[in-house]
C-alpha cells in the first residue's frame, strides 16, 4: 500500500511540471497578446519612520510591453529592471503613510514607470504592481505618531 503511494506520488511530481507548462489555447490574455510582458523579480523596498529602518517589503512588478515589443528580448534584460527598481527603494521612502506593511503604491508605480520607460522605450506600455509582502507584519510601529512607540525591538537594525 505505502509502495502504490510513493509510486503515484512521484508520478504526480514527475507530470505536474509538464501538465502547468503547457500553453494556453486562447492565445491571448485580458491585458494584451499573450506573453507580451516582463514580470520582474521581487526587490525589497526599505520602509522607513523618522529616517530609521522599520521593515522591509517584497514587491512584484509585470511591465506590460505594446503589441510590436520583442518581449524575449526585454525578459533578458529583467536584471536591468530589478536593478533600477532596487535603486528607486533606495533613493527615498515608498512606505505607505498609514501602513509601515506596505508600499505607497501609486508613488511606486509612478517612479517605476519613468525607469521602465528609460530602459525600454516605446515598448513599454504600463507598469503593475502585482505583488507586495512585508517581512514584518507586528511590532511596527504606528505611523502617523512620528515613529513613536517604536522600541528598538522592533525595529530592524
Amino acid at each position: 500500500m505505502i509502495r502504490r503511494t510513493l509510486v503515484l506520488a512521484s508520478i504526480a511530481l514527475i507530470a505536474a511540471p509538464a501538465l502547468a507548462a503547457e500553453p494556453d489555447k486562447s492565445g491571448a490574455s485580458k491585458d494584451g497578446p499573450a506573453g507580451q510582458y516582463v514580470d520582474v523579480s521581487p526587490v525589497a523596498i526599505p520602509i522607513l519612520a523618522d529616517g530609521r529602518l522599520v521593515n522591509y517589503v517584497f514587491v512584484t512588478f509585470r511591465v506590460q510591453l505594446t503589441a510590436m515589443a520583442d518581449a524575449s528580448k526585454w525578459r533578458a534584460k529583467e536584471p536591468y529592471f530589478r536593478d533600477a527598481l532596487a535603486r528607486i527603494g533606495n533613493r527615498g521612502s515608498f512606505a505607505d503613510p498609514k501602513d509601515y506593511a506596505a508600499v505607497d503604491a501609486p508613488k511606486l508605480t509612478a517612479a517605476f514607470q519613468r525607469e521602465a520607460v528609460a530602459i525600454a522605450g516605446r515598448d513599454v506600455k504600463a507598469v503593475t504592481l502585482t505583488a507586495q509582502m512585508p517581512k514584518q507584519r507586528l511590532g511596527l510601529p504606528r505611523p502617523g505618531r512620528g515613529g513613536q512607540g517604536a522600541s528598538p525591538r522592533n525595529v530592524l537594525p
